[in-house]
């Protein structure tokens, strides 16, 4: 009896231990200590965030989804066959300097939406799958993704983070450290009324698509932010990618809001081709994730009673 009562211990602490550890937690950095008028991020601050060159250097950004998929932008990748000179980096922080927590991988593959021709057109949405997995340390983790349909509200301040221009034609000076800015969400029609003050192009923010930044301009992405991430944090303090990078007219002008393609108009594309996404609501009242911790507290409390 003693032997079965020491094995069935063992078993539920196997069993706990799976189900709290099941994944890597995603939306949480460890290390808690194109981009217009913000400043440079925390060594760690954001450990999703990945550097994505070609022959030439830095081209966009992309966030960490899966120990083998990133995601970023259809438009970083103008060819999507040709990909023999792309390099991805996790775990950097400076885009020049010495970064000791990097890992680099080749690029196997990259999946964009069949029909997409035009960042304006929508289904700016790229998902590239690494030659080579990551692997999770404090410096490289995942973001969290939206359920489908999610809608990020405009009292929602979120972060976006990259190593683009610090100003229209200006590149990041010095060793370039990571830089990120908070922004509000702007629901679209506001920013489709934004867009029509003073129109030079015909802009149309299509249902794939959100905006956020501010109507006086000033903060903003800007030209090679392409494909970084629009995170917002949520009450259980998670960051949860509402949007990648996708354009704008120019960078940080009043009345031109950075465009970025919605995320939770592609969960089902997402899930069609990357496995162990970890989903999440905009507010994390979500029935599914109660009901499931419910039972598996349930489950735990009558195996002890069992034991007894």
């Amino acid at each position: 009896m003693g032997r079965l009562t020491s094995c069935c211990w063992i078993v539920l602490g196997v069993l706990n231990g799976l189900w709290v550890g099941e994944a890597q937690e995603c939306g949480r950095p460890p290390m808690i200590n194109r981009i217009v008028g913000g400043s440079s991020a925390a060594e760690g601050a954001w450990p999703w965030q990945v550097d994505i060159q070609n022959e030439n250097g830095h081209v966009c950004g992309g966030t960490i989804i899966s120990e083998s998929w990133v995601l970023s932008a259809a438009h970083c990748f103008p060819n999507p066959t040709d990909i023999s000179g792309y390099l991805i980096y996790a775990g950097r922080q400076q885009l020049n300097g010495w970064n000791p927590d990097e890992t680099s991988h080749r690029i196997s593959r990259v999946v964009v939406p069949l029909g997409y021709t035009d960042p304006q057109l929508g289904q700016d949405i790229a998902l590239v799958q690494l030659a080579t997995p990551v692997v999770y340390t404090e410096r490289i983790q995942p973001v969290c993704l939206p359920y489908a349909n999610v809608q990020f509200t405009s009292d929602m301040r979120c972060m976006i983070t990259g190593w683009g221009n610090i100003r229209e034609g200006v590149a990041l000076q010095g060793a370039g450290p990571l830089q990120e800015v908070q922004v509000p969400i702007i629901d679209s029609k506001t920013c489709q009324d934004m867009f029509l003050i003073n129109p030079t192009e015909s802009v149309d923010i299509r249902p794939d698509m959100m905006c956020a930044g501010f109507q006086q301009g000033g903060k903003d992405s800007c030209q090679g932010d392409s494909g970084g991430p629009l995170a917002c944090q949520i009450s259980d303090g998670s960051w949860v990618q509402a949007g990648i990078v996708s354009f704008s007219l120019g960078c940080a002008q009043a009345n031109r809001p950075g465009v970025y393609a919605k995320v939770s108009s592609f969960t089902s594309f997402i899930q069609n081709h990357v496995g162990g996404i970890q989903l999440k609501s905009s507010s994390n009242h979500n029935w599914a994730d109660r009901v499931l911790v419910l039972i598996r507290t349930l489950t735990l409390l009558l195996l002890v009673q069992l034991l007894r």
